[in-house]
């Protein structure tokens, strides 16, 4: 069932790239971000996580969670040196709890429709060598205030669609 603005986060705790086990608790009183995506060697993914790298203010925090399993996820993330948490949840706990989706047409879209992007993101070397995990997963991204509430709720359409970078820099400027 998919999460609305108002409603409240419930707490993450899962293994990190870095081999610490994260707690959302660190964010208590604090507006954070919690990016779920697809499988670790997807290519659209990671140019994602590339460009909120690019994109990252001292401000900003942020959870990008991953639909797969931790090694395989340190395989193909490490590289990025996040100045943010990456988490595996290998058997889709908080993906079930905040309602994230899949769908066999939007992986379809993102593939073809945005068939150029998905090669931004093969020439950048973000290569899915391995794919552990669903490949029809759908992006999900929520933007939580400080009160640990849902300030936005957004759920992909297909495999390339996130919330824009613009409004999640908007968001931590207000916030």
């Amino acid at each position: 069932m998919r999460l609305s603005k108002g409603d409240s986060v419930k707490q993450i705790q899962l293994p990190a790239i870095d081999g610490t086990q994260f707690s959302s608790e660190i964010f208590i009183g604090k507006p954070f971000m919690i990016s779920f995506f697809r499988f670790a060697g997807c290519p659209f993914c990671n140019l994602r996580i590339h460009e909120m790298v690019n994109s990252h203010q001292k401000n900003f925090n942020i959870i990008a969670i991953f639909d797969s399993p931790l090694n395989n996820l340190i395989i193909h993330t490490k590289g990025h040196n996040a100045p943010f948490s990456i988490l595996a949840d290998e058997k889709n706990i908080y993906y079930k709890q905040y309602g994230v989706e899949h769908s066999v047409k939007g992986m379809l879209e993102g593939m073809f429709l945005h068939f150029p992007r998905m090669v931004k993101g093969l020439l950048k070397g973000y290569l899915p060598t391995t794919i552990k995990g669903s490949m029809i997963t759908m992006p999900a991204d929520f933007l939580i205030d400080k009160n640990g509430k849902i300030h936005t709720a957004y759920y992909a359409k297909h495999e390339a669609d996130h919330i824009p970078l613009e409004t999640i820099r908007d968001f931590f400027d207000e916030n």
